[in-house]
């Protein structure tokens, strides 16, 4: 690992190590924790994972600690355990036809198909509540649109290259929406104790909602899940 990373200052008390792609972004991270959870990581006050970076703040001594991490040896990222956050969908985006074109399926088995698999929040960024979610196979990533909605509604469930995600609130977006969560208000609360619903490392699956808006399938929903504790970082803004 200490070949594919490079560490740089970020300020005083800062560091911030680049790595060359999400897979091993997200290995050096859950390694931080690790380290960070078993004592053997110097004291730090946060951190940030992105995309393909992690930043440390609060470093005593930068310099020990650059020369700590460049020399360690960083396994695979374990796979991921504990609570999953569920997410219903109605899968009924203005995409959906444009998506399953790509995928080569018809237009409504995209839904159960994107339901299928089980996701993990790489990053958060953008907005308050929004998280980066990777686990889409790489045959199904998809390009970002050629034009940039100047507002996608709050809900919307949106692809873009290797990542989903749930808008929190309305804001502009170049994703491809292929459905709608019925009470996006869960994705970020200031009333909760973790305002953040998706925090680095959560699972998350979707769960297709029915022509009633009841789900097909039922774990935990996202208001139950809301209630479960996930320790995160804080978000680190990026490109919607």
């Amino acid at each position: 690992m200490s070949a594919d990373l490079v560490v740089r200052p970020a300020g005083r008390h800062a560091l911030l190590v680049e790595l060359p792609d999400a897979e091993r972004a997200g290995a050096f991270h859950a390694e931080l924790l690790r380290r960070r959870a078993d004592g053997t990581l110097p004291p730090v006050t946060e951190i940030v994972p992105g995309a393909r970076t992690v930043l440390l703040d609060g470093v005593p001594d930068p310099a020990a600690l650059t020369r700590r991490l460049t020399a360690w040896t960083v396994p695979a990222a374990p796979p991921a355990d504990g609570d999953v956050v569920t997410i219903p969908v109605e899968y009924d985006g203005p995409d959906l036809a444009e998506v399953a074109a790509l995928w080569g399926i018809p237009e409504d088995e995209v839904g159960a198909r994107h339901a299928s698999y089980t996701y993990r929040v790489a990053f958060c960024g953008f907005a308050p509540g929004f998280g980066y979610l990777t686990g889409l196979p790489e045959p199904l990533h998809v390009p970002r649109r050629s034009t940039p909605r100047t507002k996608v509604p709050a809900g919307a469930v949106a692809l873009a290259g290797p990542y989903s995600a749930v808008y929190p609130r309305a804001t502009p977006g170049g994703w491809q929406i292929i459905g709608t969560m019925p009470d996006p208000s869960r994705l970020w609360n200031t009333e909760r104790e973790q305002a953040a619903l998706l925090t680095p490392g959560t699972q998350v699956r979707f769960s297709p909602l029915g022509a009633r808006g009841t789900a097909r399938a039922t774990t935990h929903d996202a208001q139950s899940a809301s209630d479960t504790s996930h320790h995160g970082e804080r978000p680190n803004s990026s490109e919607r």
